[in-house]
């Protein structure tokens, strides 16, 4: 029997801590005088008064197994995108619940897709508010619940893998709890470190800095203004393409980074390969810009870099319409919306590790064909990887390709008489909210947003976020008719 009680007492866990972050852009707005002060108010009370209820329910065991874990999880997210989507509506700066629902998941999800059109007229608190979102889900509000939930009783070991569902198993620390304060630790430390120090240097004021600090190591792409990071000078831009990078590292690597374990760091294959494909994309796409476009070498090599590591980190920012350059950067970018970082990092989309094992494991294949009778093996880092692993990622592969063909089906139905270039703008906006990225292609490209879309769209594509950033299969889990018989 699924202990039901205990993923209450969780739910109104998450919608207080939740209530307690809507405090921050509340003091924004009294602070600035903003308009958006009681829409604030009414939601921290909503989220205090119901998550008070819900974690007043005392359950009969306090063990969380491994169907609890992923039904917290799973619904967890679609709880708290909903109750994340109030400020919005109680603001009156959405009036429609689809456009106030796919903002909210957009921004805890990461996935830095807005409906706003014209972001820089918004309130003070409504805009901290959207930058807080990215970052609270760029860790991820239950890993941080991880770390308290001894102090209810509650182990949370099923909760962290069921949040970090990839290939990898790295842990920083044995105890879970220790692994859960070190994440945050570091990712606290990389915020302040950006939105204190070299966002201010680089000539923001103090909103814009943290604003941007928080969206910047999320991976998430929320900005203050409308032209997004275009609006900045050349200095920033070289300062938000160090810290995506650094963002779109496993942040264990990070960690061992901070030790001085070099020999460690470079000993992943993972990050080989996520070094040396943005090395070798950035070159590509440094020569053709320069070339088809006679702009500037530093420049070309700026902007086109720049798209990049927003675009593979998932983190969304733009300083330049990159579907104006040419049709073969276009189709590049297109196919970057499925590549995603490292695993272990705040970015979305498939991830390195899983292409890696994917291409060797099918390039060994023809090896294998050549020498049936041979036991070849594939390794990573060299370790050998079990064939449950390479399972699991081929399964992960044609989910998400079956996943996104029939929601491009659904989309490009949605967007017929709606929408501009409808098959493009369908295949773009559901890669991009299944990944996590931003912006796409088509009518949502990076000078573009979902404003537009249809209600329908919009919330079936909030669902393709979540879906997404959880990576599959711990939503997917729920709605097979296995995870709801009884052990």
């Amino acid at each position: 029997m699924l202990n039901f009680r205990i993923i209450i007492q969780v739910f109104g866990v998450l919608l207080l801590i939740l209530g307690g972050f809507m405090i921050l852009p509340a003091l924004c707005s009294l602070i600035c005088g903003a308009t958006d002060l009681f829409g604030f108010l009414y939601a921290i009370l909503i989220c205090g008064v119901i998550g008070l209820v819900l974690s007043r329910v005392k359950p009969k065991s306090s063990t969380i197994g491994k169907r609890e874990g992923y039904l917290v999880v799973a619904l967890g997210w679609i709880v708290l995108c909903l109750f994340s989507a109030l400020p919005y509506l109680l603001s009156g700066e959405l009036n429609e619940f689809s456009k106030a629902l796919f903002e909210s998941t957009s921004g805890l999800t990461t996935t830095g897709a807005s409906v706003f059109s014209n972001i820089e007229e918004l309130p003070q608190g409504i805009l901290l508010w959207r930058s807080l979102t990215q970052w609270i889900g760029g860790m991820g509000i239950i890993v941080l619940t991880v770390a308290i939930f001894p102090l209810l009783g509650i182990g949370g070991v099923e909760l962290f893998v069921a949040e970090a569902p990839g290939p990898t198993s790295d842990k920083i620390h044995p105890r879970i709890k220790e692994t859960a304060k070190r994440l945050w630790l570091i990712y606290v430390s990389l915020t302040a470190v950006l939105g204190i120090i070299l966002y201010t240097l680089g000539g923001l004021n103090a909103f814009d800095s943290i604003n941007h600090a928080l969206t910047t190591m999320s991976t998430g792409g929320f900005s203050t203004k409308n032209n997004s990071l275009a609006h900045f000078g050349p200095i920033v831009h070289y300062i938000v393409m160090i810290f995506m990078f650094i963002a779109g590292m496993n942040y264990a690597l990070i960690y061992l980074s901070l030790k001085g374990k070099f020999k460690r760091v470079w000993a992943s294959d993972e990050l080989k390969t996520y070094v040396i494909g943005l090395f070798a994309l950035s070159i590509i796409v440094t020569l053709s810009i320069h070339f088809a476009s006679d702009m500037p070498f530093e420049q070309s090599f700026r902007e086109g870099t720049f798209q990049i590591l927003s675009i593979v980190t998932t983190t969304g920012f733009v300083t330049a319409d990159y579907t104006a350059w040419s049709p073969f950067l276009t189709m590049m970018f297109f196919f970057l919306l499925f590549t995603g970082a490292c695993a272990g990092s705040t970015s979305g989309g498939i991830k390195v590790i899983r292409h890696l094992v994917f291409y060797k494991n099918s390039f060994l294949e023809f090896k294998r064909m050549l020498h049936p009778k041979a036991l070849i093996r594939l390794k990573i880092d060299k370790n050998l990887v079990a064939p449950k692993i390479v399972t699991h990622i081929l399964v992960f592969f044609l989910l998400y390709v079956l996943l996104f063909g029939v929601s491009s089906l659904l989309m490009s139905l949605v967007f017929n008489q709606t929408m501009d270039e409808p098959i493009f703008t369908a295949l773009g906006a559901v890669a991009t909210c299944l990944g996590n990225v931003g912006p796409a292609i088509g009518s949502v490209g990076p000078i573009d947003n979902f404003a537009e879309v249809p209600a329908f769209g919009k919330v079936y594509l909030s669902g393709l976020m979540i879906v997404g950033r959880l990576e599959l299969f711990t939503v997917l889990v729920i709605l097979t008719p296995y995870f709801w018989k009884a052990n």
